[in-house]
């Protein structure tokens, strides 16, 4: 089943109240699906800059992406949630996510612990938020987004997840990043992965990748170049080919989306904030599509 595209922006600079309805209100006026904030110390806390992105907006739906579970009590979480479902007029979507920046961690007093003992917080979050929200309702839980890379993290996706985020990259606690992306060849892998572990599935998952860069231009290479300077490992082409860039004319851009949706299955297409208004004719150039 191919899906039609969704394109979401991911706001991560905090603004003061007005400047922060502006902003949704043009992410909006752009045609942007949904409206998503990120979880990471130093930007806007999520659920009350959702809130009022709800209060500035009336279509996008309106997503964390995503919550670093080590940083929630899930009980205490389930309460925000609902709230955030009740006050957003049931437009949230639920983003989880493990966490992966250790330093964050170091600051906020949480224990890193081990990759495993990360996943087991992240799958108990998920157990107790299908405790204790309803399924069904005005208040019912909202579609449920989880981002991972790993096996097991795809096995959880697989078994939960309305929307299947895939990281496209592997951890590298050497960069200031955190991480490292993958090869085209390397996500190949990974989306066959998930799609074994959800081959029991009634219902196939929306399939979600946060690309990293977008560039509507004409020289390639001074795109790229910023990137080659903070991961020297990669050469140009490494960086081009990326599924994690987007750049060329608007309509290679596109192609190259129509392609990606093909090869993985991507049709929820998350860009950052800095990228909103470069997207703009791209997400023109498929509405529909």
């Amino acid at each position: 089943m191919t899906r039609p595209f969704r394109f979401g922006v991911n706001l991560i600079a905090p603004s003061p109240g007005d400047a922060w309805r502006a902003k949704c209100r043009r992410a909006e006026e752009l045609g942007f699906d949904v409206i998503s904030v990120a979880d990471h110390l130093g930007m806007p806390s999520p659920f009350p800059a959702l809130v009022a992105a709800a209060e500035a907006t009336t279509r996008p739906r309106l997503g964390t992406f995503v919550l670093n579970c080590a940083f929630w009590n899930p009980v205490l979480l389930a309460r925000e949630v609902a709230t955030a479902v009740a006050l957003t007029d049931g437009r949230l979507e639920l983003g989880l996510g493990t966490g992966y920046v250790r330093a964050e961690f170091e600051q906020a007093g949480v224990e890193w612990g081990t990759a495993g003992s990360r996943v087991d917080r992240l799958l108990h979050t998920v157990e107790e938020l299908e405790r204790l929200l309803p399924s069904s309702g005005p208040d019912a839980r909202p579609p449920l987004l989880i981002g991972g890379n790993g096996d097991r993290m795809l096995r959880i996706v697989a078994e939960h997840a309305d929307i299947a985020a895939f990281v496209g990259a592997r951890p590298a606690p050497e960069l200031p990043s955190g991480l490292f992306p993958l090869s085209a060849e390397e996500l190949d892998g990974r989306v066959a992965a998930y799609r074994k572990f959800a081959a029991d599935r009634a219902e196939p998952a929306e399939r979600n990748l946060l690309v990293q860069l977008v560039d509507v231009t004409d020289d390639p290479a001074a795109s790229a170049r910023p990137w080659l300077e903070r991961m020297p490992t990669l050469t140009e082409q490494d960086v081009l080919d990326s599924p994690l860039v987007l750049v060329g004319s608007v309509e290679q851009i596109a192609r190259r989306l129509i392609e990606q949706r093909e090869r993985f299955g991507f049709s929820y297409i998350t860009v950052l904030e800095p990228h909103m208004e470069v997207l703009a004719p791209v997400i023109e150039e498929l509405r529909g599509r």
